[in-house]
Parts: C-alpha cells; sequence; structure tokens
C-alpha cells in the first residue's frame, strides 16, 4: 500500500510541476528535465507514467478540466430553470478560476494554444456537457440566443479567465459586487431580450 501512495505521490508531484512550469514558462520552453527536477524525482521516472511530454501535458489538462467541472457542477441539478442553473454554474466556474487560480491559468493556457491535442480536447469538452445540455435546453425554451455552443462559452465564460488574469496580475481586485456585475454581463450576453 505504501509503494501505491509513493507511486500515486510522485505522479501528483509531476502533475503539479507540469501545471507550475506551463504557467510560468509556457509549454516549448518547459523541458521533462527541469519537470522533473521541480517534481523531485528521475527524469526517467517520468516515463513510468506518461509516454511524452505530449502525454504528460494532454493528461494534466484532462485531469485539471475534470477537477474544474466537477466543481462547477457539484450543486447543479437539472430541474433548476435556465436562468438558476446558469447563474449556480457560472458562479462556481468563477468561484473556481479565483480560487484555483493555478489550475485556471493552465486550463487558459491549454484553451488559448495548440499544445493541447484534439481528442484530449473533445475529452475535455464532454466534462461541459451540464452545461451544453443547459443551454440546449435554453435554446429550446427560446431563452438563450440560438448560438453556437463556441460563441455562447467564448462571450458568458471565457471572459473569467481575462478577470482571473488581470486579478493575478493586481491590476484589479474583484469583490462581491464585480462578481455580481459579471455574472449580469454574462447573462445578459447569452440570454435572448424579450
Amino acid at each position: 500500500m505504501a509503494k501505491l501512495q509513493k507511486s500515486i505521490d510522485k505522479r501528483n508531484a509531476l502533475v503539479k510541476a507540469t501545471i507550475e512550469l506551463v504557467n510560468n514558462n509556457g509549454f516549448h520552453a518547459t523541458p521533462m528535465s527541469k519537470i522533473a527536477k521541480m517534481a523531485k524525482v528521475s527524469p526517467a521516472t517520468i516515463y513510468l507514467y506518461f509516454e511524452n511530454k505530449q502525454d504528460l501535458v494532454n493528461q494534466t489538462y484532462i485531469e485539471v478540466k475534470a477537477e474544474y467541472t466537477n466543481y462547477a457542477f457539484a450543486t447543479y441539478e437539472e430541474n433548476m430553470s435556465v436562468e438558476d442553473g446558469f447563474e449556480l454554474i457560472w458562479k462556481r466556474i468563477a468561484d473556481f478560476k479565483l480560487k484555483e487560480c493555478e489550475h485556471a491559468m493552465f486550463l487558459a493556457q491549454c484553451d488559448n494554444t495548440p499544445m493541447i491535442d484534439e481528442p484530449s480536447r473533445i475529452e475535455g469538452i464532454k466534462h461541459l456537457q451540464p452545461l451544453l445540455d443547459l443551454w440546449q435546453r435554453g435554446k429550446k425554451e427560446g431563452l438563450v440566443k440560438p448560438l453556437s455552443d463556441f460563441i455562447l462559452y467564448a462571450y458568458a465564460i471565457n471572459p473569467l479567465s481575462f478577470l482571473m488574469i488581470t486579478q493575478k496580475r493586481g491590476a484589479f481586485q474583484l469583490n462581491e459586487s464585480h462578481i455580481e456585475e459579471a455574472y449580469q454581463a454574462a447573462w445578459d450576453s447569452i440570454k435572448v431580450n424579450k
């Protein structure tokens, strides 16, 4: 059992080091040797858990995406109204991005560069299914604009990454009223105006 835990700890250390180094240096300036050094394992150890750097980054992306979406949907129930459901999910996403800044930064980097392969992206998108289903229901009920899910995500969710990065840089400190204003702007951007 102790051996299994040690193995899990090593793998977790590699994932943590990958997130930190990619956030600080970018994907291309993060060699496997640096990841191993930061994780305090030999470079050869990486290959016990991952095929190569691409596999390490892809698996890290999928794990972090799962953590993010599990948090986002933890208290969501499918029978909620579209607006209530969206507000709950949006605010939990905001909470995650502001509290788990390193993980959210890593996802933002992955989403905005070609460093993740397409199968891993598709796997990551699957984790967003409850939000996509909610939007589909909203479109059917005439509450959500009949736009592509990519456009809805770009206008309603992606601005949170900008706010998170701005806060991390110290340029803007979000408080409760800012979160409320940002949520309202997000909802206004995707709801059908009646």
